[in-house]
C-alpha cells in the first residue's frame, strides 16, 4: 500500500509527461496502459539484522542547497554524457484510475445553486440499521451467524447439550443490510465544446485540440452527474454534431469563429436558461480568422461572457507557427471580463497545464490575460 502511494503521487507529479506519452484519446476506460516511473524503486524485502541507530551528516548545508547526484548528467548542448541516469520502472494502471488521479484537485469554477430548477439525482448512501428481510445481496453473514449461535445456545440452555446434535440455519436467523436512498439536489449544468475544423487546423493541431476536450469530457463525466455536453465544430459555419462526429470528423474551408459563437448562443436560447442552467463554454482554434470576422466574433464573445459561469479559448499554436500577431489573442485583448480565460497550447505537454488552468479550483479568473 505505501509503495502504490508513492507510485500515485510520482504520477500525480508527472501526469503532464504521462499523458503526452500516451495517447488516450478515445479508450477504453477499463484498458491497462503502461506509466514510466522514474525515482521509484519496485518495493521489495531487504533482510537485515533490524538494528537501531540514527545517521548523521556533516552539518555543512543550508536549507535549499542542491546536493550533487552522481547518478545522471545535465548537459546543455545535447550531446551524449558519460555517466549513468536515473533508472525507472513502468508500472500498469487502468484508464480509469490514470484519469481519477488527474481530476482529484479539479472542478467545475463557480458551479452554483439555481433555484429555478434543480434536477434529484438518487444515491446510495451508508447502511442505516438492520433488518430481517431483504435481498440476498444484502444479507450480512456474520451477524445471521451470530444470530444462529444465539438461538443454539438458548437451545442448549433450555433442553440440554445432548439434545442438540445438527441445526441448520433457519430464516429467523437471516439479517439483512438496510440502505436508505439519499436524494441530492443538483444545480443544471452544461458544457458547450467548441472547436475549428477549417483548412488551416492540420492534423497537429486537431490533435492537441482533441486532446485538450478529451480531457474535457472524462472530468465533466467522472466527476459530476446530470452534466449535458454539447458539440459545435465549426469553419465558416457551425453544426452542432455527435461526440463521435466531435472527436473524428475532418473538414476544411475558411474561418468565421463569430458563427460558433453565435450558434452556442442560439443553443443556450433555446434549451439553457442562465437562470436556470450553469454553462461553461470552451473554444479551441488555431486564431487563423478571416480578418473581417474579428469584430462580430469579439462582440459575440463578449455575449457569452454574460450568460457563462465561465468561457475559455484555448488558442493551439504549435511550435513553427508563431504568427502570433494575427491570432485571436491580440483580439482578446480588449476582453475584459472575471469569467474570461485564453490559454496557449503549443506542445502536447502543454494539454493538461492549460486544463488544470481552467479547472483548477483555486482558479485566479484574469480578465481576458493570456494564461
Amino acid at each position: 500500500m505505501r509503495h502504490r502511494e508513492k507510485v500515485r503521487q510520482s504520477i500525480r507529479e508527472n501526469i503532464a509527461d504521462i499523458i503526452a506519452e500516451e495517447s488516450i484519446i478515445g479508450r477504453d476506460r477499463d484498458r491497462i496502459i503502461k506509466v514510466p516511473i522514474r525515482g521509484i524503486k519496485e518495493y521489495r524485502f531487504i533482510h537485515g539484522e533490524n538494528a537501531g541507530g540514527v545517521g548523521q551528516g556533516e552539518g555543512e548545508v543550508s536549507p535549499g542547497d542542491v546536493i550533487e547526484d552522481n547518478r545522471g548528467t545535465v548537459r546543455g548542448d545535447g550531446k551524449a554524457g558519460n555517466r549513468p541516469g536515473i533508472d525507472y520502472y513502468e508500472t500498469d494502471i487502468t484508464l480509469d484510475e490514470l484519469i481519477n488521479i488527474m481530476f482529484e484537485d479539479l472542478e467545475l469554477p463557480d458551479l452554483e445553486q439555481k433555484r429555478l430548477r434543480e434536477i434529484e439525482s438518487e444515491r446510495q448512501t451508508k447502511r442505516k440499521g438492520y433488518r430481517q428481510v431483504g435481498i440476498r445481496v444484502r444479507l450480512d453473514k456474520r451477524r445471521t451467524a451470530k444470530e444462529r449461535i444465539r438461538r443454539r445456545f438458548a437451545r442448549e440452555r433450555s433442553s440440554g447439550p445432548e439434545s442438540v446434535e445438527r441445526f441448520p440455519f433457519h430464516e429467523d436467523d437471516l439479517v439483512y443490510r438496510h440502505v436508505t436512498t439519499d436524494i441530492k439536489r443538483e444545480s443544471n449544468a452544461v458544457v458547450l465544446c467548441m472547436m475549428d475544423t477549417s483548412g488551416s487546423m492540420d492534423t497537429m493541431k486537431k490533435y492537441l485540440a482533441r486532446s485538450f476536450f478529451f480531457l474535457l469530457c472524462q472530468f465533466v463525466s467522472t466527476k459530476y452527474r446530470n452534466v449535458e455536453t454539447v458539440f459545435i465544430a465549426h469553419h465558416t459555419q457551425a453544426n452542432e454534431v455527435t461526440e463521435e462526429e466531435f472527436f473524428s470528423k475532418g473538414e476544411s474551408g475558411g474561418t468565421l469563429i463569430s458563427s460558433a459563437y453565435e450558434h452556442a448562443l442560439n443553443i443556450i436560447s433555446a434549451r439553457y436558461h442562465p437562470s436556470l442552467w450553469n454553462i461553461y463554454a470552451f473554444h479551441c482554434s488555431d486564431g487563423d480568422n478571416y480578418d473581417a470576422d474579428n469584430d462580430a466574433a469579439l462582440r459575440r464573445a463578449k455575449e457569452l461572457c454574460d450568460v457563462c459561469n465561465l468561457f475559455g479559448y484555448g488558442e493551439i499554436k504549435p511550435h513553427g507557427h508563431y504568427a502570433y500577431e494575427s491570432s485571436m489573442m491580440t483580439v482578446f485583448r480588449r476582453l475584459v471580463a472575471p469569467n474570461f480565460l485564453t490559454i496557449r497550447i503549443e506542445r502536447k505537454e502543454d494539454v493538461f497545464p492549460s486544463f488544470r488552468t481552467f479547472l483548477s479550483k483555486d482558479r485566479n479568473p484574469t480578465g481576458g490575460r493570456e494564461e
